[in-house]
């Protein structure tokens, strides 16, 4: 599997993520190791999740997902193979979100207990807290960097204008810049990378990792009407993708899936990872033929017409 370079750093990761937000949700221990098992038997390396994956599910009070991966790393021995890629700030019960220097220092021995490791590899601030200045943040990253505890910082969630800031407060008092962005960005929902986030990407060479690739599921193609809603627990976010360009959009995954002999979902993810910018798409699989379905879509190489054509449709 051809690896890609993250940025500046010296992270190469395949060129699809694994998004372990399903783990301890709606793939169960066993069923997550067989995931990663398979997942990384094709030669795909890095595992995206966070410290608050899964806390929206009732029962659960957040690092479910860290537990499993860390279970299995252990289990495997193979922490060296992989790309951990995980995340702080999200409400873990403190009531708001925090990228505060004292909760940072807290939260990150939290993950790497349920990770069973001694190092993240990549260690991103999930949501903007303005309460908190970059300079305080980038300085707790700094420490943990110094203290070998994460390698290397990123962000999510952040605008052109918030990186911007981000990155003008590193290069002014010298302290790690965010070197990935994990923004939303799939064939639908492109307004918010495309333009000036991008452009700032490339400039800088950032690294990014895209996240809710396939559109929540609905790039898979599965839900085409709203008696669809009900076939998964994610169905519910489906909904607002079913209008006419939506429709428009799934006609044309359609078509160059059948020149392809591809599912849609493949397709989908192949078009994310043409992007200009974009190293990989973080996707999610729950069955042992969704996992296989992401490693032909890590190597589904797209005809510029078949580019075109998507992007007439979802332009």
């Amino acid at each position: 599997m051809r690896k890609r370079r993250l940025g500046r750093t010296d992270l190469e990761i395949a060129p699809l993520v694994f998004g372990g937000n399903v783990f301890g949700w709606t793939a169960d221990e066993k069923t997550s190791f067989d995931l990663l098992d398979r997942f990384t038997a094709a030669g795909l390396n890095a595992i995206d999740t966070a410290d608050s994956y899964s806390r929206w599910v009732e029962g659960n009070s957040g690092g479910e997902s860290e537990t499993i991966i860390g279970r299995w790393m252990k289990a495997r021995g193979n922490r060296d193979e992989v790309v951990v890629i995980t995340k702080v700030g999200s409400d873990m019960g403190q009531g708001r979100k925090d990228l505060s220097a004292t909760y940072i220092a807290r939260a990150v021995e939290d993950s790497l207990r349920r990770l069973q490791t001694d190092r993240i590899d990549l260690y991103l601030s999930h949501w903007p807290d303005p309460t908190v200045g970059y300079e305080e943040t980038l300085g707790a990253y700094q420490r943990l960097i110094e203290q070998g505890k994460i390698r290397h910082a990123g962000a999510s969630n952040l605008d052109a204008g918030q990186l911007r800031d981000a990155l003008d407060i590193s290069r002014a008092k010298g302290l790690p810049r965010y070197e990935v962005l994990q923004p939303e960005y799939n064939l639908y929902d492109r307004a918010s990378f495309d333009g000036p986030l991008r452009d700032l990407c490339l400039a800088e060479d950032i690294g990014v990792i895209t996240y809710f690739s396939l559109a929540k599921g609905f790039l898979s193609g599965k839900y085409r009407s709203k008696a669809d809603l009900g076939k998964s627990p994610r169905g519910g976010g489906v909904a607002s993708y079913l209008d006419d360009r939506g429709m428009r959009i799934l006609g044309a995954l359609d078509a160059v899936s059948a020149r392809h002999s591809a599912q849609p979902a493949e397709v989908a993810l192949a078009w994310v990872i043409a992007r200009p910018g974009v190293t990989a798409p973080i996707a999610s699989a729950t069955t042992l033929a969704q996992a296989d379905s992401l490693v032909r879509a890590a190597t589904l190489e797209l005809a510029p017409a078949d580019i075109a054509e998507l992007d007439a449709a979802s332009g």
